[in-house]
């Protein structure tokens, strides 16, 4: 069967680890102050746990989010996992904005990465999104990313291969422009 143009595909049959970035419907900036991010995150955060994702690296932006995780043994739950997230967080920001039935996300992408190298540099590419994004000079500044955390918990030789690659070469949907969250 022929790939649907008009919607970014999605395979999802092999076990590892994917990249995965969300969006806001036309880029909206629906998680603009601390508590949105708050709730993006950690619903990001239960969901990975509940459908047996491990999450390596993630970013939660004002309209878009990336994250690098290993899947469990059956890595379509990625769809499952990515629908729940994106159903508990719109209801609960319409909720918030007074208007039931917007559209909050658009869609996600995904790829599943295959080379070591590919797999370091996108883990480097989530923990600095922020900083690529003009939000922060320093990724593990900003509350709503995996930076710090890698910072305290990763091993420093892991942490120094990790540092040591370079991103401006990996492709990746991420042509967003975040705005500074209102604390």
């Amino acid at each position: 069967m022929p790939d649907w143009p008009h919607a970014p595909v999605h395979r999802l049959s092999e076990t590892g680890a994917y990249m995965m970035t969300g969006a806001t419907y036309r880029k909206a900036h629906h998680l603009r102050t601390a508590q949105r991010l708050d709730l993006v995150r950690d619903t990001l955060l239960a969901a990975a746990n509940e459908f047996g994702w491990l999450l390596q690296a993630w970013a939660v932006m004002s309209n878009h989010y990336h994250f690098v995780a290993t899947s469990p043994s059956n890595p379509e739950s990625l769809r499952d996992f990515v629908r729940k997230l994106h159903a508990q967080t719109g209801r609960r920001l319409n909720e918030l904005d007074a208007t039931p039935g917007r559209r909050v996300w658009y869609q996600f992408y995904d790829s599943h990465i295959t080379y070591e190298r590919s797999y370091f540099a996108r883990l480097k590419y989530v923990h600095e999104n922020p900083v690529h994004h003009g939000l922060v000079a320093t990724a593990g500044n900003y509350r709503w990313c995996s930076a710090a955390w890698f910072e305290r918990e990763a091993d420093s030789a892991f942490q120094k291969t990790v540092a040591s690659f370079k991103t401006d070469q990996i492709s990746v949907v991420d042509k967003f422009a975040p705005e500074a969250v209102r604390e």
